[in-house]
């Protein structure tokens, strides 16, 4: 792990509480779980078997994914899936038959899908997107990084090559969401949805046959399970919510059972049972708090990603406002999580932001007058904005590809 920084590294190794956290995430790396309690009657299923998801994860499409890359097809598929980008595209000729008769399957939208309460994703997100892409972005990808078995599936992974690009995919996922035309004929999200259990599909084969992932697994034989997945998604739609919420942005409650219901969608399509995904917010709420909220820690994995989502920060202008960033994101995920991914503090920003942001959220919701916002927040919402610019409009390509192998030694 040669490519993270001598200031990581000394984080993670320093005396003190966090140097002790960080040591003992190294020795001992399996996550304390609690038994599996929440009821599939909070699903949007309603009913189920109350299986521990722990241990269910995508057994159709794994079987699969990894006869393609016993079978040498990967760089094959790849080729022909680079241009099937809309829902409404037919498969391209020539894939293997198993995969497409499972592709036709898994492109199909759950019956339970709401085409008005998708709309009204739609137009919350056009009216609140500077928030949620700030809180995808900087919330959501740097609370990820923090997730440990999700940071070192990422890491020890092919994609982990190149953390950059890793980490933009991530991020790209919670703009393209919100996209207008999301889960509509013309739009992408069945695709990238199609094609994101694919490479999970392929992670789950190669993981096992890392060394470097096999030693820090905590014991865990086959990653991404369902467990995983749906604390992956608490970490974007619940968490996101709950930000708005603290910011008193205002929702109506249609903007916010559209919100939650395009998620849920998303969760299906990603192959998550509808057993696990929660009906309401405050379900969702109660399943975070199980999954979630207990296994935050510090990994030298975790601290790489966080150093490649700076990296792309650090882009928007020369790092000019990389202090201002900085701040902004411990404000966002707290000092708990900022402290073990390793984000720098700013002292004298710190509580400029958080004096500022709350007057931002006022006036761009009409509840305050121009004069009663002081400038710094006027800065703090430009260096937002480019942030989040940078993610949907800085037109960097992206491809989800299959990966035939792990992440080189």
């Amino acid at each position: 792990m040669a490519d993270i920084d001598r200031r990581r590294l000394l984080l993670a190794g320093a005396g003190g509480a966090l140097g002790a956290f960080g040591a003992l995430s190294l020795a001992s790396p399996a996550r304390a779980r609690s038994l599996w309690t929440w009821s599939p009657a909070g699903s949007v299923a309603g009913t189920g078997a109350g299986v521990d998801p722990e241990w269910v994860w995508d057994e159709e499409v794994d079987a699969v994914v990894a006869n393609l890359i016993d079978r040498g097809q990967v760089p094959l598929v790849n080729d022909l899936l680079r241009d099937w980008v809309r829902n409404d595209q037919p498969l391209p000729a020539g894939l293997p038959g198993e995969l497409r008769a499972w592709m036709e399957e898994a492109r199909k939208l759950p019956t339970w899908a709401n085409t008005t309460k998708l709309q009204a994703a739609v137009d919350f997100t056009k009216k609140k997107g500077l928030y949620t892409g700030a809180l995808y972005g900087l919330g959501s990808g740097l609370l990820s990084t923090a997730i440990p078995r999700e940071a070192r599936a990422v890491y020890y992974s092919k994609g982990g090559a190149d953390m950059k690009d890793r980490v933009a995919k991530t991020a790209q996922l919670g703009y393209d969401v919100g996209d207008v035309y999301a889960y509509k004929p013309q739009g992408g999200m069945i695709a990238t949805t199609v094609r994101t259990r694919l490479v999970h599909a392929a992670v789950r084969h190669l993981l096992p046959q890392s060394p470097g992932w096999s030693q820090t697994s905590g014991g865990q034989s086959i990653p991404i399970s369902q467990a995983d997945m749906m604390v992956t998604w608490h970490s974007l739609p619940t968490y996101v919510m709950s930000r708005l919420k603290q910011w008193r942005v205002p929702i109506s409650a249609a903007e916010s059972e559209g919100f939650l219901h395009v998620w849920q969608v998303t969760a299906h399509m990603l192959g998550i049972k509808d057993e696990y995904i929660p009906a309401t917010w405050a379900d969702a709420n109660a399943q975070s708090a199980q999954v979630l909220d207990p296994i935050v820690a510090h990994t030298p994995e975790g601290a790489a990603l966080t150093d490649a989502l700076l990296g792309i920060i650090a882009e928007v202008d020369a790092g000019l406002t990389e202090p201002l960033i900085n701040a902004f994101s411990r404000y966002i995920v707290g000092d708990r999580v900022g402290d073990l991914i390793g984000l720098d503090r700013e002292p004298l920003l710190q509580p400029i932001v958080s004096g500022a942001w709350p007057l931002v959220v006022a006036f761009r919701e009409a509840l305050i007058p121009f004069p009663g916002v002081p400038s710094i927040a006027w800065v703090l919402e430009e260096a937002l904005r480019k942030f989040v610019l940078l993610f949907m409009a800085e037109g960097r390509p992206i491809h989800l590809e299959i990966p035939d192998a792990n992440r080189p030694l």
